[in-house]
């Protein structure tokens, strides 16, 4: 498939944006993808001939990255999350369960072409563990069962609404939307929700604030707001050249302790 000179212009457009042409690269990637279904061969020849880059360059890039793919993709992609926290709650399971019902391996597609499943490193929502993305929208708190509903509903072609963004669309939209152009669904959805927001919460019911700008104390702590247990809150209103004095001092104290310790530090130790 050659690249129309509609999507030429708009990896032109992209490269324009940056005061250094080749900062555009990664978004340049993207929307090749959103036309291509994977960059192409022909992708990496246009990015780097825009951008006055070697192809292998461009090749570095795209095949260091993982969002990068390198053969087509299926109309949506679905990401189980299975890393450390993700994986005890249950990620690995939706894996496994999501692998027997596709019938497909990890970076593999489906033979409907709806589908392409992948196990995909933190997605930075521990707190709503095990999470799944679809087209990188997330879905919180999914068990084998739900993640089978929700791939279901993906290959029927229902409407599928994330659980803290947009309605899903498709792999391809998404990759465009990655690129810089805006697909009018930027504010559907909840950005925070739930666990996210239960620190604010709690600090909300205590009344405690963060520090004001520049070191100095909240209002409330100012005026000496009660803290946990009611009891009035002392608060540092120590300069930050007091703050980093105090941080070197005690790292000399840390330093001189170690070096006083008769622990063998460095290694080469008896074993006896």
């Amino acid at each position: 498939m050659s690249l129309h000179d509609t999507t030429r212009d708009e990896l032109r457009e992209i490269a324009g944006r940056y005061p250094e042409a080749r900062s555009a690269l990664l978004p340049m990637l993207h929307l090749v993808q959103s036309v291509e279904g994977c960059v192409t061969v022909e992708g990496i020849e246009t990015c780097a001939e825009i951008l006055d880059l070697s192809a292998a360059e461009v090749s570095g890039v795209a095949t260091f990255y993982t969002m990068y793919k390198r053969r087509p993709m299926g109309e949506h992609h679905v990401g189980v999350c299975t890393n450390t926290l993700c994986a005890v709650m249950g990620g690995d399971a939706i894996f496994e369960r999501l692998k027997d019902h596709l019938e497909v391996g990890n970076d593999e597609t489906t033979a409907d072409g709806k589908i392409s499943l992948e196990h995909i490193e933190c997605n930075a929502a521990c707190d709503f563990a095990p999470v799944m993305t679809v087209n990188w929208e997330f879905f919180d708190q999914q068990t084998p069962e739900s993640a089978v509903e929700l791939v279901d509903s993906l290959r029927a072609g229902e409407k599928v609404q994330s659980t803290r963004g947009a309605t899903i669309t498709s792999w391809r939209a998404a990759e465009r939307v990655l690129a810089g152009f805006e697909d009018g669904l930027v504010d559907e959805g909840p950005a925070a929700a739930g666990p996210t927001l239960a620190g604010l919460e709690i600090a909300r019911e205590k009344g405690w604030e963060a520090p004001a700008p520049g070191g100095g104390a909240g209002p409330r702590a100012a005026n000496g707001a009660d803290g946990a247990g009611g009891t009035k809150t002392a608060v540092a209103t120590e300069s930050p050249e007091q703050a980093a004095e105090e941080a070197d001092t005690s790292r000399a104290e840390s330093e001189t302790k170690a070096a006083e310790s008769p622990a063998d530090t460095k290694g080469g130790g008896s074993d006896d």
